[in-house]
């Protein structure tokens, strides 16, 4: 580690923007004080709900030293198509690379599919020069052809330049020299080059990777500009940083330059804050559940680091190819639609009712029943404790439309269409979990399960009885982790360049030196942003295969490499415990070198987010009424405790509701809750063996 004198303190803010809300959490490491907000998210522009989040605390904007800002402003523009004109410039011949992808289709089972590319291809144009894979130039770079390419693609109006050549990752040299001639042609600074990002092969990940870099950072400069303003008109003097996918922070006068790194950045954020809430209780290996009010976000934690990929494929054909936390994401959240489908089957999501009109109970104007409706419905919440409602609708209305909607069609009652909503929602989001624990080579009976976001709690017991995991854990502040993640998340620059050659053929000087050009790349860029970290972490890993795969896994190594040998087991161990096979006559590959330079800020102390409200002596003094909660298709009289009010230690058995201020925690007959000293709630599963 390389240690840096400067350290940074005072008021630091941590905001998220979700979906359907945006959370805040305010700590004053100085007066040990905590301040949370929750506010509903205004779509049309983020930064009001922002702006707002702020106004709902104690503080004045002005009173803030550091912000940490985590948007789903990229990812939405990207999913919804809401992308600034970009052009691209590339090889002659290789303008459709973008577009024919690798050979695959948006339905497996179909004879139909639509894709359409980030980058349309008459605004894709070809030029002469030709690099090969070797490195060696076959023909120049036609500067005139370039100039005139860029003339037409301004004249149509692109807002954003992508430069792609084919084999750039290897020599980019004609890349530089062609972003050099549109730098001083281009009405604004928005050109990317495809080395610069993503220094592999694999022309079509790469092409890709940068047109949807280009055509988001108008987008997300738009955004920036726009919170910067809004922040300044209230007195804040200061940067702030912003979240990118790969669960670190990078400053807001930076961001844009890389603005596809802010892709999935919200979910990332989630699993940063459970990695390390979880750490603090012993907890080393985890799947992390994060369900909001619009989707649900799942991912790994082993060891205490979440795990990273950097094949991420937001939807069909768009890969992006730089590392991020890796994270399984499915359209169940507590405003998912219900519905019964043309086949007569019910149906939840990926539809949603989102923040406005939200849910019927959210009195907006919302009819169709949704997750949340449906936990409402069944006694798991409390009517007088939602969040963000404008109307207050009565639970008759809620069965009403449970009973039109779905149990009519079904021929159930409100009540077990309601029963039935869960148990669908229950099963996809299961199916979620699987795809990042079975399908990985992990056994869910060996991991924890770290609930999180306003919904999480809600469902966490089921997941864990469905999969056989045996624990559950709830952290103190459960419906504002992802605002937790972003305060305490780190600088972080990482590094990609291929090799792409057998392990034993590798030349040990040139993978060195790719790994210090990566460290002092990294250490640079870290130098240039405006807050400055208290410690340098270095880590690497190659990402390998067996030679004739395609795809990767990801070995980490420690510092210079002298061994090849060790690099060779280290594949084959991480191969077997993934797939459990052994191929020990075949021969392996190193893909790609990667480093990550992490900038460690100061520990933020998570223990002053315990909620500062009198703890009680006793559970029972705690308990603030009884209902009716709906269990396995029976009503059962059920204790309610007011969460914030429970001694640290308290043991609580199920059937039991667990409520507070930002999320609801229900725990089903069988399950047993102990607190912890930093408030969080460890829920042992019947059924289940310790992780």
């Amino acid at each position: 580690m390389i240690k840096i004198p400067e350290k940074s303190g005072g008021v630091i803010a941590g905001v998220d923007v979700g979906g359907t809300f945006t959370d805040l959490v305010v700590l004053d490491s100085e007066a040990g004080a905590v301040c949370v907000s929750k506010v509903p998210t205004t779509p049309d522009d983020q930064s009001r709900a922002v702006m707002s989040a702020i106004e709902h605390t104690e503080h004045g904007v002005a009173d803030i030293d550091l912000i940490i800002h985590g948007t789903t402003t990229t990812t939405n523009a990207l999913l919804e198509r809401r992308l600034a004109k970009a052009g691209l410039i590339t090889t002659r011949g290789f303008r459709d690379i973008i577009e024919l992808g690798r050979r695959t289709r948006p339905n497996p089972y179909g004879l139909f599919g639509t894709y359409v590319p980030v980058v349309p291809r008459d605004l894709r144009l070809e030029v002469t020069e030709r690099i090969e894979a070797t490195g060696a130039v076959r023909e120049p770079l036609d500067e005139d052809e370039f100039r005139e390419a860029v003339n037409e693609l301004i004249e149509a109006g692109c807002d954003a330049l992508v430069i792609h050549f084919l084999h750039a990752y290897k020599n980019p040299e004609h890349e530089r020299r062609a972003a050099e001639i549109a730098l001083k042609m281009w009405p604004n600074g928005f050109v990317t080059t495809g080395h610069s990002l993503l220094s592999e092969a694999r022309e079509f990940e790469r092409g890709v990777t940068a047109a949807v870099n280009a055509s988001v950072q108008p987008v997300l400069q738009r955004y920036v500009d726009k919170l910067r303003d809004s922040l300044l008109t209230k007195g804040y003097r200061r940067d702030f940083l912003m979240m990118n996918g790969n669960g670190g922070t990078t400053s807001s006068a930076l961001v844009v330059r890389e603005a596809v790194k802010t892709v999935m950045s919200g979910p990332a954020s989630g699993v940063i804050a459970a990695a390390r809430i979880a750490e603090r209780a012993g907890i080393s290996d985890l799947i992390t559940y994060d369900m909001g009010g619009t989707s649900t976000d799942v991912a790994l934690v082993r060891g205490g680091r979440p795990t990273v990929s950097n094949e991420t494929e937001v939807e069909y054909a768009i890969p992006i190819h730089v590392p991020m936390v890796d994270v399984h994401t499915i359209g169940a959240g507590g405003g998912s639609l219900a519905r019964v489908n043309a086949a007569g089957l019910l149906d939840v999501g990926p539809q949603s009712a989102g923040s406005m009109p939200g849910p019927i109970c959210f009195g907006r104007g919302g009819s169709a029943p949704t997750i949340t409706d449906a936990n409402l419905l069944l006694g798991r919440l409390d009517p007088e404790r939602l969040l963000a409602v404008d109307n207050s609708v009565d639970r008759d209305r809620i069965s009403s439309a449970f009973q039109e909607s779905l149990g009519e069609q079904l021929g159930v009652s409100a009540t077990e269409a309601a029963g039935a909503v869960l148990k669908i929602a229950n099963l996809k989001m299961a199916g979620a979990i699987r795809m990042v624990s079975i399908a990985k080579g992990h056994d869910p009976r060996d991991l924890a399960l770290f609930a999180f976001g306003g919904a999480g709690p809600l469902h966490a017991v089921d997941l864990a009885r469905e999969l056989g995991i045996p624990r559950v854990m709830v952290p103190a502040r459960p419906g504002i982790t992802n605002a937790i993640g972003c305060m305490v998340a780190d600088l972080q620059h990482d590094y990609v360049n291929t090799l792409n050659a057998l392990v034993h053929d590798v030349d040990l000087t040139r993978l060195n030196e790719v790994l210090a050009s990566q460290v002092a790349a990294g250490v640079a860029a870290l130098d240039d942003e405006t807050i400055k970290p208290v410690e340098i972490r270095i880590e690497h890993s190659l990402d390998m295969q067996f030679a004739g795969q395609t795809h990767l896994i990801r070995v980490p190594v420690d510092g210079k490499i002298d061994n090849l040998q060790s690099i060779q087991i280290a594949f084959e161990e991480a191969y077997y415990r993934r797939f459990r096979v052994r191929l020990p006559e075949v021969r392996a590959m190193i893909v790609n070198v990667n480093s990550s330079v992490v900038g460690v800020r100061e520990t933020a102390p998570l223990e002053e987010l315990i909620t500062q409200a009198k703890r009680h002596g006793t559970a029972e003094e705690a308990l603030i009424g009884r209902r009716d909660v709906w269990f396995d298709g029976e009503w059962f009289d059920t204790p309610v405790y007011e969460r914030e009010r429970l001694p640290l230690r308290a043991r609580i058995e199920g059937q039991a509701i667990l409520a507070q201020f930002d999320a609801t925690t229900v725990l089903a007959p069988d399950s047993v809750a102990e607190g912890d000293d930093d408030g969080n709630i460890i829920i042992e599963v019947l059924g289940g063996r310790h992780a």
